[in-house]
């Protein structure tokens, strides 16, 4: 809808003052709505025209006033545009207190995310990950684009945000983006913190989030089976870049580290433990927990390849993550895999074909994983019917002979 906004100069013929002189004042109309205000300057009624809004005449003070009138009008005009750009809504008080300098300031949506994202940028591996502060810098930019979709405006006043923001927002999200379900919610939770802070800021006192629901899809986690990995591992690559990223990868099967984790791996990392046996002890990127992880056969024969060729005390020769799962895309191609493969398909093998199918208790892959959280692990580690079988054999076994005992009639 287009809105209606009209400035009027005029002046205040029943107060006038000891000189004779009169008032002259604003007025503001927008949508029908009214804001009056003194301009602190004044002129003899005589040479005033009420239709023109101005002094008449050529004297140098008639010029000054009307100058000065030229000036406000430029200048509520300027703030009227102003806080269009800025805010989901203006009104004529906005305008009169934004000329006269009575705003309170405001606080606005991507200016608390941007203070936001540079205290995350300055804590990047200092028990933040360079993901997270990239995963925020992709909400404030899809929320800049939202607010200019839908509203055409470029920022919004954090008590203006709503439920119906939020709604508008993750429709945006779900069409204009095409995100699923999981996606969308991801980052209406990151928009969430933001609207946490500014609630414990005191910048806000209603929670828009109040009677909005947060959906999140249960989702199979890919992992490989023993045959899948089996595959992989024993095909022979003519192309070098194929052979190193399988390589990284099985490391990971048989590791559990994340991408970022095997990127940031140093000779330092590979150390003697309490048992006398290599173990691969860090940090986590992501979370800043201590994993501790033995080395197995299969990640230090991959070690050794590799041992010497690389700087700096790299271990392994890391490309980007993205080329990385490109390159997995190939060799899942290549070994009739019909998965959809990444680097981050070896942690869930890890933690389900490699460990707990294994025997291996959930408890310890969580710590191997650098999990606070046994929850965490259980999304990660599918049981799969081959562990089932073999623990319900070995439970028939410990239960053989109570058949005997049952009086059933047959």
């Amino acid at each position: 809808m287009r809105s209606t906004f009209k400035i009027l100069f005029y002046i205040k013929k029943n107060a006038l003052k000891s000189n004779g002189k009169a008032p002259v004042m604003a007025r503001v109309t927008l949508n029908g709505e009214i804001a009056q205000f003194s301009l602190k300057c004044e002129v003899n009624p005589a040479e005033w025209n009420p239709q023109a809004g101005r002094a008449v005449g050529k004297t140098a003070a008639a010029q000054k006033l009307n100058g000065l009138l030229d000036n406000f009008r430029a200048s509520l005009i300027q703030h009227y545009r102003d806080i269009s750009d800025r805010e989901a809504t203006v009104t004529a008080e906005k305008v009169r207190n934004a000329f006269l300098g009575l705003q309170i300031r405001n606080e606005t949506l991507l200016d608390l995310f941007a203070s936001h994202n540079n205290n995350l940028e300055v804590q990047v591996g200092k028990g933040v990950s360079r993901d997270t502060h990239q995963k925020y810098l992709r909400t404030s930019t899809r929320l800049k684009e939202f607010m200019k979709y839908k509203y055409n405006i470029s920022d919004i006043n954090l008590k203006e945000i709503n439920h119906s923001f939020l709604c508008d927002f993750e429709v945006y999200l779900k069409t204009i983006h095409s995100c699923g379900q999981n996606t969308v919610a991801k980052f209406m939770q990151r928009l969430k913190t933001i609207i946490l802070t500014a609630k414990s800021n005191g910048w806000i006192y209603a929670d828009p989030y109040a009677n909005y629901q947060l959906h999140l899809e249960k989702t199979e986690r890919d992992f490989l089976n023993e045959q899948e990995l089996e595959s992989i591992m024993a095909k022979k690559f003519d192309i070098k870049r194929l052979e190193q990223v399988r390589d990284i990868f099985i490391f990971s099967c048989f590791s559990g580290l994340a991408y970022i984790d095997v990127f940031n791996l140093r000779e330092s990392n590979i150390r003697t433990a309490f048992d006398s046996n290599l173990w691969i002890i860090g940090k986590r990127v992501k979370t800043g927990v201590t994993y501790r992880v033995p080395l197995l056969e299969i990640p230090t024969m991959i070690i050794n390849k590799y041992k010497g060729t690389l700087p700096d005390g790299e271990l392994l020769p890391v490309i980007s993550n993205q080329k990385m799962n490109a390159y997995l895309k190939e060799i899942a191609d290549i070994c009739a895999i019909s998965k959809n493969l990444s680097f981050h398909v070896a942690r869930h093998t890890f933690a389900t074909t490699v460990t707990l199918s294994k025997g291996v208790s959930i408890e310890s892959v969580s710590k191997m994983l650098g999990h606070t959280n046994i929850r965490t692990t259980q999304i990660y580690a599918r049981i799969t019917d081959n562990k089932i079988s073999d623990d319900m054999a070995m439970l028939a076994g410990k239960l053989k002979g109570m058949e005997t005992k049952y009086a059933v009639n047959l």
